[in-house]
């Protein structure tokens, strides 16, 4: 069962997480060879999607890099979205890891 992890994204700014995936011990996940990605949508489903730049960042202490560039967010609609994590093993094991509510929260600088 995936994690739930609330994230908040402000609107207009660059937005650069890090999460890490844990073994069944608390370890990091070795996640060599494995690949990452993660969509938001304004409910589960909506058929607009926004993607995020996802890399495993550090593998061997399971930690993956969650990124969305500033003119992206700009034109994110402020309020609540749904989203998840999902990793590949390379061999078609896919994986929710991550799942959650994202919340863009309106900018006044423009």
């Amino acid at each position: 069962m995936a994690e739930f992890v609330e994230l908040t994204i402000d609107q207009g700014a660059t937005f650069n997480t890090v999460i890490t995936v844990n073994d069944g011990t608390g370890a990091g996940q070795n996640l060599y060879g494995y690949t990452a990605r993660s969509q938001m949508r304004k409910s589960y489903y909506s058929s607009t999607k926004y993607d995020f730049n996802v890399q495993v960042s550090t593998p061997n202490i399971g930690e993956i890099t969650m990124i969305m560039s500033a003119a992206n967010t700009a034109n994110l609609t402020p309020g609540r979205y749904v989203y998840d994590v999902e990793i590949d093993d390379g061999a078609g094991e896919i994986t929710r890891i991550f799942e959650g509510v994202i919340t863009v929260l309106p900018n006044v600088t423009r």
